[in-house]
C-alpha cells in the first residue's frame, strides 16, 4: 500500500516528556509510513529513554543555527512569490499571542517557515502534520500557505486553553483536526467561528503500546504509599495535593507521599510541605524517566491526579500518565478536570473529586485506602478500558487513513528522504 510522505513539526524530538508523541511517529514509521520529524529547536539529550537513544526516524532539526539562513530563505521566497511573502509578514507575526513565551514560540516558528518550506519541497513531503496547535502549527499553517502542501494539527490542552491569537486560521484551513479526547472536540466547537469546521474535526486517543505492564500490589498496608507524578506546575494541583495530606495527617492516617516529576514550582511546593509540617511524608524525587516509570508506579497504592484549571486558563487534557497507572492496575483518584472523566469514572474505574478541594481529595484518599477490595476492582475495570480505548496500533491506523485521506497527490513511493541542500 503506498502511504503519503509525512512531515511532523515539533519544537524537539524526541522530547522526554512526549512519549506518546515518540510512541506515535516510531509505530507510524514501523508500519510503513513514510514520515520524518522537522523541529524547531535543536537536540535535547538529558533524561531521554534508552528507545529514544536508538530511534531511527529521520529528524531534521533547525535550531539557533537556522538563524544565520533566515535572511538567504527570505531572498529566496522573496523572489518567488514577493506579494505572498509581504502578505505573511502583515497577518502573521502580529498576532495576539497570550504572553510573552507563546509570542515569542510562534514569532520562532514564523521564521523557521521559511526553510522548513524549501525542505518540505526538496522532500516531496505530501503531508505536513503538526502534533501541537501552538507554534508547531503556526509553522504547519504558513508552510502549507507557501507550499500548497495540506497540513494538519492535533490538539490536547495547553496548545488550546487559552486559544492563541490563530488557533481559528489555522483550524479554519487545516485538512483535519486530531483531538487526543471528546472535552477538546467538544471545547472547540463552541467557539462560534469554529463550529462550521466540526467536520474536520477527529477524535483519536493517544494510544500506548499495549505490552504485558507489571500489576501494582498495592498492598494497602501502613504506611500507605500515595504517588503523583507530572509536571511541577500550577495546572497539575500538586499544592491541592499536599492540604489533602495535611488533613489526612490530622485524621492519623500513615502515609507516605512521593510526588514524581520537576519543574518551575518545584521549591515553591517544598516549602508548602515544610510549612504543613509533612516534610516526614513527603519526597520529591525529581524527573522520572519513561523506563523509570513502571517501577515508580508499581510500588505504590494509589496515584493522585489532582488536576485544575490555572489562573490562565490552562489545564490537563487527559493526562497519560493516569493510563499508565491503570495499566499497571493501581487505583486512581482524580478531578474531573477537562477530559479526566472520559476514562475515570468515578466509583466504577476510579474517584473523581472537583478541583481545588483538599477536603473532598482527602475523603476520596481515604475510601481507597479503607475497602483494597473495592479499589483493586474499580482499577481492573480501569485497566480494561484503556487496553481497549488506547491502544497504539489502533490509533495509528486512524491516523494512517486521516493522512491517506487529506494529503496531495503522490509523487513518490520511495522512503528515502531527500538530504542535500534545497
Amino acid at each position: 500500500m503506498q502511504y503519503p510522505r509525512v512531515a511532523y513539526v515539533l519544537h524537539w524530538f524526541p522530547e522526554p516528556t512526549e512519549t506518546f508523541i515518540f510512541n506515535e511517529v516510531s509505530r507510524l514509521d514501523a508500519m510503513g509510513l513514510p514520515i520524518k520529524v522537522y523541529t524547531l529547536y535543536g537536540r535535547l539529550t538529558a533524561n531521554l529513554s534508552p528507545e529514544m537513544l536508538s530511534a531511527r526516524t529521520p529528524v531534521e532539526r533547525l535550531g539557533l543555527p537556522h538563524a544565520a539562513r533566515v535572511g538567504e530563505d527570505l531572498l529566496y521566497w522573496k523572489k518567488k512569490d514577493s506579494r505572498r511573502l509581504r502578505y505573511l509578514f502583515r497577518h502573521v507575526p502580529w498576532r495576539r499571542w497570550n504572553d510573552l513565551e507563546n509570542t515569542g514560540e510562534n514569532l520562532w516558528a514564523f521564521l523557521c517557515v521559511f526553510r522548513l518550506a524549501r525542505l518540505f519541497r526538496r522532500d516531496a513531503v505530501n503531508h505536513i502534520h503538526a502534533p501541537w496547535a501552538n507554534g508547531p502549527a503556526t509553522a504547519a499553517w504558513v508552510a502549507s500557505d507557501l507550499t500548497g502542501i495540506p497540513f494538519s494539527l492535533a490538539v490536547h490542552a495547553t496548545d488550546i486553553y487559552p486559544p492563541d491569537g490563530s488557533l481559528v486560521d489555522k483550524i479554519t484551513h487545516c485538512t483535519f483536526l486530531r483531538s487526543e479526547n471528546r472535552a477538546n472536540v467538544e471545547h472547540l466547537a463552541a467557539i462560534n467561528s469554529l463550529n462550521s469546521h466540526r467536520s474536520k474535526f477527529h477524535t483519536v486517543y493517544s494510544g500506548h503500546p499495549l505490552k504485558a505492564y507489571p500489576l501494582a500490589e498495592a498492598p494497602m498496608t501502613p504506611p500507605f504509599r500515595i504517588l503523583a507524578l507530572g509536571r511541577l506546575v500550577p495546572k497539575k494541583g500538586f499544592h491541592v495535593l499536599l492540604h489533602a495530606c495535611g488533613i489526612l495527617r490530622d485524621r492519623k492516617v500513615d502515609f507516605q507521599l512521593a510526588i514524581g516529576g520537576d519543574g518551575r514550582c518545584r521549591h515553591e511546593l517544598e516549602r508548602l510541605a515544610n510549612h504543613l509540617d509533612l516534610t516526614r511524608q513527603v519526597e520529591f524525587p525529581g524527573f522520572v524517566p519513561q523506563d523509570g516509570i513502571s517501577h515508580f508506579l508499581k510500588r505504590g497504592d494509589l496515584f493522585v491526579m489532582p488536576s485544575m484549571v490555572d489562573e490562565k486558563g490552562d489545564r490537563d487534557g487527559l493526562p497519560n500518565v493516569i493510563l499508565e497507572a491503570l495499566l499497571h492496575r493501581l487505583p486512581v483518584v482524580a478531578s474531573s478536570v477537562c477530559a479526566i472523566p472520559e476514562v475515570i469514572r468515578d466509583g466504577d474505574t476510579g474517584y473523581l473529586v472537583p478541583q481545588g478541594d483538599p477536603l473532598a481529595l482527602a475523603d476520596a484518599v481515604c475510601r481507597v485506602l479503607q475497602d483494597r477490595d473495592r479499589a483493586i476492582a474499580m482499577a481492573e475495570r480501569g485497566r480494561q478500558a484503556v487496553l481497549e480505548g488506547f491502544d497504539l496500533n489502533r490509533s495509528c491506523s486512524a491516523m494512517l487513513c486521516l493522512f491517506r485521506e487529506n494529503s496531495a497527490t503522490l509523487k513518490t513511493s520511495s522512503r528515502d528522504w531527500a538530504c542535500g541542500s534545497p
